[in-house]
């Protein structure tokens, strides 16, 4: 009976993990592009050098399914420097390299 008592508890919780970690989905998210009416934006870093990194950030104007115009605008911000990762190559040989670090980069939309 305590075997079977442990038993069902295992399963039970493995069941309420399982399900608690399920990818949430967002439906904010699209593969697609409105092109009747909107505004496309893509956000870059572009390294420059060690001190200077390069923000790009590229506007693409849709009107009746033509683009209408396309901005872009470019501006310096400090580089953040090297951190050591740890990589893998196509043997699974892993290897720690020194990178340089990359922008996180979060858009809010009002």
């Amino acid at each position: 009976m305590n075997h079977k008592l442990i038993l069902l508890t295992s399963v039970f919780s493995s069941m309420l993990f399982f399900f608690s970690c399920k990818e949430k989905t967002n439906e904010d998210i699209t593969n697609t592009i409105n092109k009747n009416g909107s505004v496309e934006t893509a956000v870059t870093v572009v390294h420059l050098d060690s001190l200077n990194d390069i923000l790009v950030t590229k506007h693409a104007v849709w009107v009746k399914g033509n683009p209408y115009k396309t901005l872009e605008y470019r501006d310096t911000v400090p580089a953040l420097g090297m951190e050591m990762k740890n990589v893998e190559n196509a043997e699974g040989q892993s290897k720690n390299v020194e990178v340089k670090k990359e922008y996180e980069i979060f858009i809010t939309v009002k």
